[in-house]
């Protein structure tokens, strides 16, 4: 065999080789531009978790939606659906927390609602987000019920208003109907000391 064939035969082999490290590599790649962007906004003093929302500033979705049957409210009554402009009538904020059953960073939050739920200067109500209404019913008997109202959203259609994509996830409103504040993702002490309470304390201030 000539120098000539063999060399084709070397390079035949070779580029099967460089094709498949070129595909071993491209996750590796993606990983490290991955971190790079995490790097960037830590260093920028931008939590990768927070997601900012279009409708911050905007008006709230005018939300009316039936109530979850079978579930009794903070003070011992029937709970009510949630009708968001009634709500608002009565001059306080309201926490609009979007969970489900099946969502384990929901079970995570609830003992932090159930401790926002005695804050009396703003009202938490909630959207059931594609949910089986007895699956929430027992969501809410095993784990307590801190909300005031909830809308039941069994297909999701209502969500859709808020751009949620994810649950869980929490909106401030004030009682202009404004979209003051958005929680992507559980509340945790530090999201419920820093974030939140700043929000609360300007949509209180701007309300007097």
């Amino acid at each position: 065999m000539s120098e000539t064939a063999s060399g084709n035969d070397a390079g035949q082999a070779e580029a099967p080789r460089r094709r498949t490290g070129l595909w071993v590599a491209l996750p590796l790649l993606f990983f490290f531009a991955l971190a790079g962007v995490f790097l960037y906004q830590l260093s920028f003093g931008q939590d990768p978790r927070e997601v900012p929302s279009v409708l911050i500033g905007k008006p709230a979705p005018r939300t009316v939606l039936p109530a979850l049957a079978g579930i009794a409210a903070p003070g011992g009554q029937p709970v009510k659906g949630l009708d968001l402009p009634a709500l608002l009538a009565e001059g306080k904020p309201v926490l609009v927390n979007v969970f489900a059953s099946w969502c384990v960073p929901c079970r995570v939050e609830h003992p932090i609602l159930l401790d926002l739920a005695k804050d009396q200067r703003f009202t938490l109500v909630a959207i059931n987000y594609k949910d089986k209404p007895e699956n929430a019913r027992g969501f809410l008997d095993g784990l307590g019920n801190p909300f005031s109202a909830i809308g039941a959203d069994e297909k999701g259609t209502s969500t859709i208003d808020w751009g949620v994509y994810g649950v869980p996830e929490s909106f401030l409103v004030s009682p202009d109907g404004t979209i003051a504040w958005k929680q992507t993702g559980p509340f945790t002490p530090e999201v419920v000391k820093g974030p939140l309470e700043q929000a609360l304390g300007k949509v209180l201030a701007g309300a007097k």
